[in-house]
């Protein structure tokens, strides 16, 4: 065997059953960056804070990035967290972007559980296309189900209604027909996730 057969073998030779084992084992990733894997994947626009100074300093730069002067919200801390930055606040007309918390942010979709305790009533599909959520890093679940779960063990007093999820994150939004009507869950979405854990 000359030199140039020893050198092309080693480049042609199948994996060893050592380097098989090590690509066979799956990626396993904690709850925070699966959630942020997800939601990035998605097209959402993730902005990680250590604290709520630093959440106010991020989201004037949001307002002034897409040069938003208005938002809607009808979550009172959040009206008092946006009043410190001045911006006019609309507690009826949604016409402006639309500033909220969550519920859950699920970490195995990437999605985001909304309810009455955010939208009220609303559909999303009534909302702004622009939102700019504000959660913490304890509000992760790892799938839908826990989601639903935290709800219930957190309003032990009144379950909330209109229970939904934000679950695309760009401006691909489908086409809305009878199968889909008012279940348009494709928004615009900022995420500030705070540390709180």
């Amino acid at each position: 065997m000359g030199l140039f057969d020893k050198l092309f073998k080693n480049s042609k030779s199948k994996p060893s059953s050592k380097d098989k084992k090590i690509n066979e084992h799956p990626v396993v990733l904690s709850l925070d960056d699966l959630f942020v894997h997800n939601f990035i994947n998605k097209g959402g626009k993730f902005l990680y804070c250590i604290s709520e100074n630093e959440a106010l300093e991020i989201f004037i730069r949001i307002l002034k990035e897409n040069d938003w002067d208005q938002v809607s919200c009808i979550t009172p801390k959040l009206i008092e967290f946006s009043n410190k930055t001045k911006t006019p606040i609309s507690t009826s007309n949604y016409n402006s972007p639309f500033f909220t918390t969550c519920e859950h942010l699920v970490a195995d979709s990437g999605n985001i559980m909304l309810s009455s305790n955010q939208i009220s009533e609303m559909r999303l599909a009534e909302l702004n296309n622009n939102f700019i959520v504000m959660a913490t890093t304890s509000q992760i679940v790892k799938n839908m189900g826990e989601g639903l779960t935290g709800i219930k063990t957190n309003c032990k007093h009144k379950i909330p209604t209109n229970i939904c999820d934000i679950r695309n994150y760009g401006n691909d939004e489908k086409k809305e027909t009878f199968m889909n009507y008012g279940l348009s869950n494709c928004k615009n979405t900022y995420l500030i996730l705070i540390e709180d854990l």
